[in-house]
């Protein structure tokens, strides 16, 4: 079969970028959740918008990540990068934690089968 031209592209970006923010925020969630129960399970997704950080999806995980420690860690997280505009301050942007307990089906999924969706496998 013969080979096709085609043309392969991509996109980086760089810190301060709201994708490179996004994810920061995330991972800091995650760490909150883990550093409390190495088994918990995150599945936050974060979006950035002038002066909003709203952070949601799913967890199994301790009571003791309060929706207050979350919003600490987003709020930590974008002071970390440098965010002190008028339209994007670590301080002053409004955060909104929508995260609920995993469904039960979910959670029978991952028990038995693993990470699911959410994984990363090597």
């Amino acid at each position: 079969m013969p080979q096709a031209d085609f043309l392969f592209t991509s996109e980086s970006v760089s810190e301060g970028h709201p994708d490179k923010v996004c994810d920061r925020i995330s991972d800091e969630i995650v760490d909150l959740f883990l550093a409390a129960e190495p088994q918990a399970r995150v599945a936050a997704e974060t979006l950035t918008t002038t002066n909003r950080i709203v952070i949601a999806g799913e967890v199994r995980g301790p009571a003791s990540v309060t929706p207050e420690r979350i919003e600490h860690a987003a709020r930590e997280a974008v002071k970390a990068i440098g965010y002190e505009q008028d339209g994007f301050h670590w301080r002053t942007a409004k955060v909104e934690v929508l995260l609920h307990a995993q469904s039960g089906d979910i959670a029978m999924g991952v028990d038995k089968d693993g990470a699911g969706d959410q994984g990363i496998m090597f």
